[in-house]
């Protein structure tokens, strides 16, 4: 007898459609021993459902797809939620993460994501479309990735910034 509301075949689909992974970036590591070299690697990876969550992960594995398994499992449990504005953010906003800082400026519909490797990888996986990035400090990945997770958590709704400056919004009346 099949159980109401389960469907096996449709469950992966589901989850599959939820997350997106970006691997941001995939280091080797060697290590010489008496026999020659021994290489491991680590895998950082941003997972996000591009409408406004998203989760950062670093795996280590002897094997790049083990390490990328890793680092995709470390994302997902990892996620935090985001304040978007429609398809860019609310304000301009400054991140900063060890060496590595990021501003980020809001952009008018049609500009698509103008920052460059790390950066517009977290901001694919978020679900901004229209925005414009430029790393200032170090260009580690990782620190980059961090930074613009930090960038992105600073943000603040629009009328959350009313309220704290003791304005109220005038509702918009249709035509």
């Amino acid at each position: 007898m099949a159980s109401e509301g389960f469907s096996p075949d449709n469950a992966g689909a589901d989850r599959a459609a939820e997350t997106t992974e970006k691997v941001v970036h995939i280091n080797r590591c060697a290590k010489v021993v008496k026999g020659g070299r021994r290489f491991s690697f680590s895998a950082l990876v941003v997972s996000g459902d591009q409408q406004g969550k998203i989760g950062l992960g670093f795996g280590k594995a002897n094997e790049v797809a083990d390490a990328i398994k890793k680092a995709t499992e470390a994302s997902k449990k990892n996620m935090v939620k985001i304040v978007l504005n429609n398809n860019t953010i609310s304000h301009e906003v400054l991140g900063e993460h060890g060496g590595g800082r990021i501003m980020l400026k809001p952009a008018s519909p049609g500009t698509g994501i103008i920052a460059g490797g790390a950066a517009r990888a977290v901001l694919e996986a978020v679900g901004v479309r229209d925005v414009i990035g430029k790393s200032l400090g170090s260009s580690n990945h990782a620190n980059v990735v961090k930074a613009t997770l930090q960038a992105l958590e600073s943000l603040r709704p629009r009328d959350e910034i009313f309220r704290a400056r003791g304005k109220h919004i005038a509702e918009k009346k249709a035509l």
